[in-house]
């Protein structure tokens, strides 16, 4: 079987970070594998405790299309992310897809995000937030910090991308290098989807958002909690400051051109 999966697309590579997740690494390997059978899988385990690397070695001892990236230790989402796509790009995948373990994301809506790449797409984001998307087992307060939070990034930064948090996200192999080479992505918390996505806007990619159903895990602990709510904030008041500081200091200078070319017409 062809690892082509779409014209023009080439080998497609799906990342998946774990850290304790034993319970539902295995359903969710299989189920990417079902959904997408020419797809390889790379587990990126953070050293947990809990033996999910080990079963993630069995995985791959059995099939041929997943991987096993041991990571040294617990170091955040954004590193486990940043240290795959290089993994991945070293190793010559033409396309690399962020997914979660727990089974929030549905492997069998990736043919969505693959297709829109398919159809000349530089990024793709499966959004929770655009028409025909949906939440599934998620309490009122929790929706209201993800779209308040979506729409807080969108005014500070001016991106019109409606699930800017969403984190089952697909790229060409190119695309993802060029917004990951300045060093400019959170390596330590959830920031890291927002960063790529700002990284990609700012830079001039297609960036598509495509619906998809998001559904709360029913094993396992939730890696979120208000301190990354928090740091969020945080972090992304800081970079909307300096994004509109920059603004503001662009206009000012085009206002000084236009009045030096006044003075001297």
């Amino acid at each position: 079987m062809s690892d082509d999966l779409y014209p023009g697309l080439g080998k497609v590579l799906v990342i998946i970070p774990t850290y304790n997740e034993v319970e539902n690494i295995e359903p969710i390997v299989k189920r990417l594998r079902s959904a997408v059978p020419q797809a390889h899988v790379l587990i990126a385990d953070d050293n947990s405790p809990d033996g999910t690397g080990q079963l993630a070695d069995q995985l791959a001892s059995d099939d041929d299309h997943v991987h096993v990236n041991h990571r040294k230790g617990k170091e955040g989402l954004g590193a486990a992310y940043l240290d795959s796509f290089n993994w991945g790009l070293e190793h010559g995948y033409d396309v690399l897809v962020e997914h979660d373990a727990d089974g929030s994301h549905q492997p069998e809506q990736l043919p969505r995000l693959l297709n829109a790449l398919a159809g000349g797409a530089d990024m793709v984001k499966g959004s929770r937030w655009v028409k025909g998307g949906s939440i599934v087992n998620w309490p009122k307060s929790r929706e209201f910090l993800s779209r308040g939070g979506s729409v807080y990034i969108q005014l500070m930064l001016g991106m019109p991308i409606k699930d800017v948090t969403g984190g089952l996200n697909a790229f060409k192999a190119d695309v993802l290098h060029d917004i990951i080479a300045d060093g400019r992505i959170d390596r330590h918390g959830y920031g890291i989807q927002r960063d790529l996505t700002w990284n990609a806007y700012q830079k001039g990619y297609s960036i598509v958002e495509v619906p998809i159903d998001f559904i709360e895990r029913e094993r396992g602990d939730s890696k979120m909690g208000s301190h990354v709510v928090v740091e969020a904030i945080k972090s992304t008041t800081k970079m909307g400051v300096q994004h509109r500081l920059g603004q503001l200091k662009g206009l000012l200078d085009k206002l000084r051109g236009r009045k030096t070319l006044g003075t001297h017409s």
